[in-house]
């Protein structure tokens, strides 16, 4: 063993000695001869002064194809806005024809500048897969965006439920849905979170039904009370008339008799008949001497005689 790192040891030696006198002998010659140093950077500024026209039409060729895009971009989305697809759709096309339109554009201005695109290609395969090992989480949000576009649960304007939050839809994303909440909020999901989720779509359909309960004394009299919340719903202009409204008795409480009174409405004018109906209830019961009760403990004395 100790023989072969000597042999390895002297042939090494032996190179460095050989090649000592070559590097020696090309310093040398360029210090006598200086020329040389010249043609060395006239050669590098001629390949420099070579290149720079294609950088320059490279450099043209990217503003160009960013102004282009962008014209396109616009043309397609207002184009997608004439058709019947829902703005959902839209968006969403257009982005992903946004991101497919950029890549094309830096695939050409990389051919440009002299780097094949077979080369192209393989860096971008290349770069896919590392960025999908990198952004798993990232790459289900993509697959939730197409699903919600394939299922679409819901659109943009519709009034959600979903992983403990609500708001209206006012934007969907590649990676995320935007909700607006009530007290404009901006409230984002991502959308594998959305896609797996129990979503409670409260647009989804053209009418809702409007579910209150009152409470009246049990010293009132039910039917009279009935009436009265029934004139109430026929009266209000958004309340609709089929279905009919239904009023009936829902229990017997510990302090009141609890009613139960339904009515449907327009999914727009929800929350306009559902505090209307509330307030309205309550003012003709007051006009009509109908006791609202509340909780409160009787307490009766006996005497010891």
């Amino acid at each position: 063993m100790n023989n072969i790192f000597l042999t390895l040891a002297e042939s090494s030696a032996e190179s460095a000695a050989e090649s000592a006198p070559t590097i020696t002998e090309t310093v040398e010659e360029l210090v006598k001869n200086p020329s040389g140093i010249g043609e060395f950077f006239s050669n590098m500024l001629n390949s420099i002064l070579g290149v720079i026209p294609t950088i320059l039409f490279a450099i043209l060729v990217l503003i160009v194809g960013l102004i282009v895009s962008k014209l396109a971009i616009k043309l397609l989305s207002k184009g997608l806005s004439k058709t019947k697809l829902e703005v959902t759709v839209t968006k969403f096309t257009t982005q992903i024809a946004k991101i497919a339109i950029y890549v094309l554009l830096i695939t050409i201005v990389l051919n440009i500048l002299g780097i094949p695109s077979a080369s192209i290609i393989a860096v971008i395969g290349t770069a896919g897969v590392a960025i999908g090992l990198a952004l798993q989480n990232s790459l289900s949000n993509v697959a939730g965006g197409f699903l919600l576009m394939i299922t679409k649960p819901f659109k943009i304007g519709d009034y959600i439920v979903s992983n403990g939050v609500e708001g209206t839809v006012s934007a969907i994303s590649i990676l995320h849905t935007r909700l607006d909440s009530a007290t404009n909020q901006a409230i984002f999901i991502p959308n594998g979170l959305a896609i797996n989720a129990t979503i409670i779509n409260n647009s989804g359909n053209e009418t809702r039904r409007v579910d209150l309960t009152f409470s009246i004394s049990y010293n009132e009299d039910f039917a009279r009370a009935q009436e009265i919340i029934l004139d109430v719903y026929n009266a209000h202009e958004m309340v609709l008339d089929d279905p009919t409204p239904q009023v009936r008795m829902l229990e017997h409480g510990e302090n009141a008799l609890i009613i139960a009174a339904r009515a449907w409405c327009r999914s727009g004018d929800y929350w306009d008949v559902y505090f209307d109906l509330t307030e309205q209830v309550r003012e003709a019961f007051l006009e009509n001497g109908i006791e609202i009760p509340y909780k409160q403990l009787d307490v009766h004395m006996i005497e010891n005689q």
